[in-house]
């Protein structure tokens, strides 16, 4: 389970997300980005977060760790930015925070290479959440101590705004072709055989174990948020059946890819 703290500290916002997530500090003494109920996106993308982050732990890919932060909307009054107050203020209650990476660097193709494996595997893995937001032009990837990071979950599993159609997308295609790592011929197939077996109910339902029962409340057409967790489980396991065959990679994926994964020299080769 995530373990619950309470924010101390507003520090600044980062801008660089479009729901505005803030660095702020916690009684633990620990930096966080915090993630707020207030945002335009409201709690189902905390939800997204907490499901897609805790799964890909489980299935050992690099994610920053979760906490809840409890937030007192106090903590803002002394804020200069009006935009920064009402968020804070909208927000007050249990928020999410990420375990902040100092000195972490926005992933680079250009400068940082992925071998076809560790390309499969996060591919496959975005397949499987249904995550519209890991293409070039926003990897959501870190590079933190030489290694991969994913972050930011928020825009995974859009069937949920609309469980209605969820049964429906268990078994639609996912578009690859301006994936992050599509250019590093990510093998599917491998990555298939060694996560595939691994994503099972029990699995599943750990993950969404660790969404806070104040974001699953009083949603439309469910009577506890025992019953939503179950949705997620039974849509996520649904999926996973020969997905890397529903993944559509662009014509430039095919080739050889990158041998290993690090930074690139300037004799192109990665270390």
């Amino acid at each position: 389970m995530m373990r619950e703290f309470t924010a101390t500290r507003y520090v600044a916002p980062l801008r660089e997300g479009g729901s505005l997530p803030g660095l702020v500090e916690a009684d633990d003494l620990n930096t966080y980005v915090m993630k707020f109920t207030g945002a335009g996106q409201g709690r189902k993308t905390l939800v997204a977060e907490v499901i897609c982050g805790q799964l890909a732990r489980r299935l050992g890919f690099r994610v920053p760790g979760l906490v809840t932060l409890a937030l007192d909307p106090v903590i803002g009054l002394g804020e200069p930015d009006t935009e920064v107050q009402g968020l804070l203020k909208n927000s007050g209650g249990t928020n999410l925070g990420m375990r902040f990476l100092p000195r972490a660097l926005g992933f680079d193709p250009l400068a940082y290479a992925v071998d076809p494996a560790e390309a499969g595997r996060v591919v496959w893995f975005d397949a499987l959440v249904n995550n519209v937001d890991r293409s070039w032009r926003n990897p959501n990837l870190l590079v933190w101590n030489g290694e991969l990071w994913l972050i930011d979950h928020g825009a995974s599993m859009i069937w949920h705004h609309s469980w209605r159609g969820a049964a429906a997308w268990a078994a639609k295609p996912y578009d690859a072709t301006d994936h992050a790592l599509a250019p590093f011929a990510p093998d599917l197939a491998a990555a298939a055989a060694d996560l595939a077996p691994r994503v099972t109910g029990e699995l599943l339902a750990e993950a969404a174990a660790d969404v806070p029962d104040v974001w699953l409340t009083d949603e439309p057409g469910f009577d506890s948020p025992d019953a939503v967790r179950r949705a997620y489980v039974e849509t996520l396991l649904e999926r996973v059946p020969g997905l890397h065959e529903r993944i559509a990679l662009p014509d430039t994926a095919t080739g050889p890819g990158s041998r290993t994964t690090g930074w690139i020299t300037p004799e192109g080769a990665a270390r």
